[in-house]
């Protein structure tokens, strides 16, 4: 009886080992161009994604990069609904939001669904969640999980954890997390076990709140100004003319870019009001006083700019686009040392021998783009969302792959990779065979088009709610409670910024892919009406 139940034990590790660890480190709001394996391409790419990442380089992160050097970089992949919380409900279901309930950023998710960790665990994973949760219910399925209330903050950073009791730590919020993911990989890991982790970050979310020693080295840098900057609204239709995402008229300069009030509050047309000096004070006295004395000291230099040249327009819009750029950069810089960190943790204790390590986002974010912030649209630049993978022996190092592929694949795909059947009710497709392959022919996927659907208005940044299907070169949006048509060739406009939806050329191909969009609604079970959409 105890040979038999050794036996037993040692076939349960033995099948345990032969199943990959799996770390997903997800942040949020960090867009491809902020990942310098991203924007080292030729401009001659023949990819629309690779074409409008084709630029100068914002930063360099050595980290990621090795992510992408030793697996592979997707450049096709892409959200369903950009933005925070349905972006992670998607990835724990595999399904669309109008299927896994979330919509928008403000429903609590349903903890009784199954989900992606929940299935990894009854196959025998120990499962993690540390960091951003932002789905206003407390996490289910993990063995061990610890998260930022909302949307966390950057200094004096709070933790729930699962005696529900909130602790609050003198950490810069993704040292915390970093630290916390260790730890447990140090001392909470059962070794007989295969491990799936969950790592969130804040960063480099909004009000973008760096770490001094980052913040000293991106507040003397000056970045490239993207193309599109300073685009106006003529000739655009009534979402792009309604959005309240304009770094020029929406940023904020005390809240957004750390400006003390006392600078521009005797000046009329930069004057903050009451509540954005309220929320200036306390983010900034959430900052330990000795690194918060030397922040406020390079701060100020933005201030006294402002008392001195009292900017408008155009001239107000460069100095914001650069003080954005440095306080974001800043926040992506401490993101990408943490994944070197983890990195280092794994190759130093022989975990990443059979580990595969997964980098993303939840969504893309606006670098100045059109003049704007944050994301929502359809548009390329926050419907892509970066996707690096490495899997010591498994995936060719320096992979590049092109397939269009989207968030709700991502459940699937560590699924199949743990060797767990996928559930029928998942709507995404497993990319292991993609991962895996080692031909020099890339493996074909059998979707030729992504589905999207934004929900949220009017409440934060005013975009007009909109349904779309994108392929290789065309994309289609409908943003139905305007009954307004968009339509752009991606390859001959990879900015989005000629909508060609009147052009007789392209009447075919409209027509076509107005009909695609009613099969694809259809075929993902999403029975809400959209405006006249049939």
């Amino acid at each position: 009886m105890i040979y038999r139940l050794l036996i037993l034990c040692l076939l349960t590790v033995s099948s345990h080992a032969q199943q990959p660890n799996i770390i997903y480190i997800m942040s949020d709001d960090h867009d491809a161009d902020a990942i310098s394996a991203y924007r080292k391409q030729s401009v001659q790419t023949k990819d629309a994604v690779e074409a409008r990442h084709a630029l100068s380089l914002l930063i360099n992160t050595p980290n990621m990069d090795r992510i992408a050097k030793e697996g592979m970089r997707f450049t096709n992949c892409f959200v369903g609904n950009s933005i925070c919380s349905p972006v992670r409900a998607t990835v724990l279901t595999g399904q669309h939001s109008h299927l896994n309930g979330i919509k928008d950023n403000r429903t609590p998710f349903d903890g009784n669904k199954i989900t992606l960790p929940k299935l990894l665990k009854e196959a025998g994973y120990q499962t993690v969640l540390i960091g951003k949760w932002h789905l206003h219910s407390l996490p289910t399925g993990f063995d061990y999980w610890t998260v930022l209330p909302g949307q966390g903050a950057y200094y004096s950073t709070r933790l729930i954890n699962m005696n529900k009791d909130t602790i609050r730590y003198n950490e810069y919020a993704t040292s915390l997390i970093t630290n916390q993911t260790l730890n447990w990989l140090k001392e909470k890991r059962d070794p007989a076990k295969p491990f799936f982790i969950m790592m969130h970050h804040k960063a480099p979310h909004r009000n973008w709140v760096p770490e001094l020693k980052w913040l000293e080295i991106f507040s003397k840098r000056k970045f490239s100004e993207p193309p599109t900057l300073y685009a106006d609204t003529i000739g655009k239709g009534a979402a792009f003319r309604h959005q309240r995402m304009s770094i020029l008229k929406d940023m904020t300069l005390c809240t957004d870019l750390k400006i003390d009030p006392q600078y521009i509050k005797d000046i009329p047309h930069l004057k903050p009001d009451s509540n954005e000096i309220r929320s200036y004070n306390a983010f900034m006295n959430a900052i330990p006083e000795e690194q918060r004395k030397r922040m406020k000291e390079i701060f100020a230099e933005r201030g006294k700019l402002l008392q001195q040249l009292k900017p408008v327009g155009k001239e107000l819009l460069k100095l914001k686009y650069q003080w954005y750029m440095q306080d974001y950069l800043a926040c992506v810089a401490s993101v990408d040392e943490s994944v070197g960190q983890v990195l280092n943790y794994l190759d130093e204790s022989g975990l990443s021998e059979n580990t595969m390590v997964v980098y993303t986002s939840d969504q893309g974010f606006y670098l100045g783009e059109n003049g704007w912030f944050d994301k929502r649209f359809m548009y390329d630049v926050s419907m892509n969302t970066p996707l690096l993978v490495k899997w010591k022996g498994k995936i060719k190092p320096g992979s590049v792959n092109t397939s269009l592929v989207q968030t709700i694949d991502f459940a699937p795909t560590m699924l199949d990779v743990a060797g767990i059947k996928v559930p029928d009710w998942m709507q995404g497709l497993s990319l292991r065979s993609i991962l895996t392959s080692r031909q020099n022919v890339p493996v074909a996927m059998p979707r030729k088009e992504l589905y999207y659907r934004y929900y949220e208005y009017p409440i934060d940044h005013y975009v007009i709610p909109h349904i779309g299907i994108r392929e290789k070169q065309y994309k289609l949006i409908y943003f139905y409670t305007a009954n307004e048509w968009e339509f752009y060739d991606l390859t001959a406009d990879p900015q989005e910024q000629k909508n060609l939806i009147n052009i007789p050329k392209y009447h075919a191909e409209i027509k076509r892919m107005k009909m695609k969009l009613v099969e694809v609604k259809s075929r993902y079970k999403d029975a809400e009406p959209a405006g006249e959409l049939k």
